[in-house]
Formats: structure tokens, sequence, C-alpha cells
């Protein structure tokens, strides 16, 4: 081969490559700019606090908890973390001698409608596990698809006890598109929402891993621990499903929360409330 050729064949691999660059660049879309909402989806009154301690740390006590759910805007889709407690305690009175007591003051649906979102606006359904209080409302959006852990649906189509399909007939029927998580679920393939597997309140427990645009990232526990004294002291209640998967999940939140700087919201917290900004307002 001469010399010419090898210039010729030389310029012509550059001249391809300079041509290949910009379009490699092209499929690499900025990510998708992040909001994040809390909605308020009830109070729950603790009257005997210890079923959140296997130690009995809370002899004696009670506590009102909120019970939070948060929308999630991606871009153009919506996802909704949680859906409370069920509507049908819009208004319910607080039973003092219950051990556990809840009410409800305004509906998912109605707070969406607020922000001028739509049920059917809403395209994924995030559940950080099967109780009660955390699929409430799911049904208002039967046309989301249900992304929940893998253990917590398979035990939501067996009626578990502890379980009431009730709330997600839609999708343990096939009628709803439900996408069952094991491990770890990158929403949006962007790193930006990531369902994360902590399991041991239930069998498929996970909480989100939330990163705004603006670099600030937020960490929900889901119920991995549900008032501040019981995350500090690494609190298992009484009605988890396997004690030593909780407090590696534990362990495993705090050092990714460390690590990423985040912050922490646990779910159930009232004073956690004012880490994100009042609703209609949105951290960005």
């Amino acid at each position: 081969m001469t010399m010419r050729h090898i210039a010729t064949s030389t310029l012509g691999t550059l001249a391809a490559l300079a041509l290949a660059a910009p379009l490699a660049g092209q499929t690499t879309a900025p990510p998708a700019p992040v909001k994040l909402w809390r909605l308020d989806c009830g109070s729950v009154v603790a009257n005997n606090l210890n079923v959140f301690s296997d130690t009995q740390a809370y002899t004696g006590q009670s506590k009102r908890l909120t019970s939070s759910c948060y929308l999630i805007q991606h871009g153009a889709d919506y996802l909704l973390w949680d859906t409370g407690l069920p509507a049908a305690l819009k208004g319910a009175a607080i039973d003092p001698k219950a051990p556990i007591a809840a009410t409800v003051t305004k509906t998912v649906v109605e707070q969406l409608a607020e922000l001028g979102v739509q049920p059917d606006a809403v395209k994924m359904v995030g559940i950080s596990h099967y109780h009660y209080d955390h699929i409430g409302q799911a049904g208002s959006f039967p046309a989301a698809t249900l992304m929940i852990g893998k253990g917590d649906f398979d035990a939501l189509k067996a009626g578990a006890p502890g379980t009431n399909p009730a709330p997600v007939a839609n999708w343990i029927t096939g009628t709803g598109k439900a996408e069952p998580i094991s491990g770890d679920k990158d929403v949006f393939g962007d790193g930006s929402v990531v369902m994360l597997n902590l399991p041991g309140h239930t069998p498929g427990h996970h909480g989100l891993l939330v990163r705004l645009a603006g670099g600030k990232r937020f960490l929900l526990t889901g119920d991995l621990s549900h008032f501040q004294e019981n995350y500090d002291s690494d609190g298992v209640p009484t009605f988890n499903t396997d004690r030593a998967d909780t407090l590696a999940s534990i362990h495993r939140f705090k050092a990714m929360a460390k690590n990423l700087k985040a912050t922490v919201i646990i779910q159930h917290e009232p004073a956690d409330i004012a880490k994100l900004p009042a609703f209609p307002r949105a951290a960005e």
C-alpha cells in the first residue's frame, strides 16, 4: 500500500468518526427534570406505641403519625408513590380507645385536582408495601402500571395474613398492568427515581430514592421506620415479617443516606413534613 493510499484511508476513517460523533451525542438525552410533591394521605393515632417495638421500648406511650404519599413528575410522566389510607376514612372520627385509629382529610384525587393532574395522567403507581395505609386509594388509578415488590404482590395474590387485596384487585386479576419488582428498580432508566429493595417490614418492602435536577437527593422510607426515635434506635415493629432483613435494610438505607448526603423523609413522621415545600409547591 502506498503512502497516498494510507493517507486517503486515514482521512476516510477520521471523516467517518467525525460524522459518527454527533450521532452518538444525539442518543444521549439530558435527564428529564424531576419535581416532588408531598401529599397528605391521612393521619394515624397509635394509642399503643409498643406495636412498633419488639423490645417493648414505648410502654404506655401513644403518638400521632402522619400518612404521606408523594407525586413525582419526570418530564411529562407522573409517578405516585404510595396511595395512603382508604378514601372511605375521609372525615372519620379518631377512636381514643382503639390501639390504632385513622382518618383522612382530603383524598389523593382531590389533591391532584388542585395541581391540575387527572387520575389517568398518573402513568405509574409505586407501592412501598402492601399495608392498608399505603395501598388504600390505589383503585383510583386503574390505568396506571402498578409497581410493587414481588414478595408483596405474591402475598396479596395469595391473600396472605395481614393483607387486603381489594384496593389492588384491578392488578391482581390482570385487568390492570402490574410490574412486580425484584431487587432495585430504576423507574425511568436515568437514575433519577429508584425503588430500593428494603425487605423485612414485609417480604417485598421498598423505599424510594429521588434525585432532583438541582442536585438535591431525597430518600423516602416507606415503613422502614415509622418515626424518628424508631429510626434512630433501629427499632423493629412487632408485626414485621423478618427481623434480620429489617435490620439489614435499615443498615443499607442509613449508609446510602450518608454516602449520597440525602435528606431522609420518614413517611409517618409529622416532623418530616417540613422537609419538603408545603403543598401545592414542589421540590425541584
